[in-house]
């Protein structure tokens, strides 16, 4: 039965990575073309649309919470690979967990304060669409619990034991 499962699972995070991904696109797309329409309309036909400000503001937040989760599925995040490095496995292990008990404790205090809040963020509304503004404060929800998701896989595999010498470390280097 599990047999079937782990492929069932591998495809739906494919999946999943894949639309959050085309999200952020379609996200960084929307900002942009309403950034300069606004632009071009200001200064062609001196007009613009007032809406566009507010929701190319509300795409840019969305853009970043929802960033902020791939950054931390991918390894993305900044880090201190330099000092890491430099340790034994052991103390790499103890670094990435206590690195990801400090991740999780954050997610928690996200999620708390996004709750305290969702009644006041819920009842307000944005000054120009009208828009509740739990759309763009309710981000820490999301946020909070799928950055909480991938800490407690990541320590429940250092518990097991299943973390290769590459995932020690945590930051991924670019060019």
């Amino acid at each position: 039965m599990s047999a079937h499962i782990a492929p069932l699972a591998s495809r739906i995070a494919r999946w999943g990575n894949t639309a959050v991904e085309a999200l952020l696109a379609a996200l960084l797309l929307a900002m942009v073309l309403m950034v300069f329409g606004n632009v071009v309309l200001r200064y062609v036909f001196n007009s613009g649309i007032v809406v566009s400000e507010e929701l190319s503001r509300f795409c840019f937040v969305w853009l970043t919470f929802i960033g902020a989760i791939v950054a931390e599925r991918e390894g993305r995040h900044l880090g201190m690979d330099n000092v890491v490095e430099r340790l034994s496995r052991k103390g790499k292990i103890a670094c990435l967990a206590a690195s990801q008990l400090l991740v999780l404790a954050c997610c928690v205090v996200l999620f708390w304060g996004t709750w305290r809040q969702h009644e006041i963020n819920a009842s307000m509304a944005a000054p120009v669409t009208g828009m509740s503004m739990i759309w763009i404060f309710g981000l820490g929800y999301p946020c909070s619990v799928l950055i909480g998701a991938l800490a407690l896989n990541k320590l429940w595999r250092i518990a097991r034991g299943e973390i290769r010498d590459d995932e020690l470390v945590q930051v991924v280097e670019t060019e």
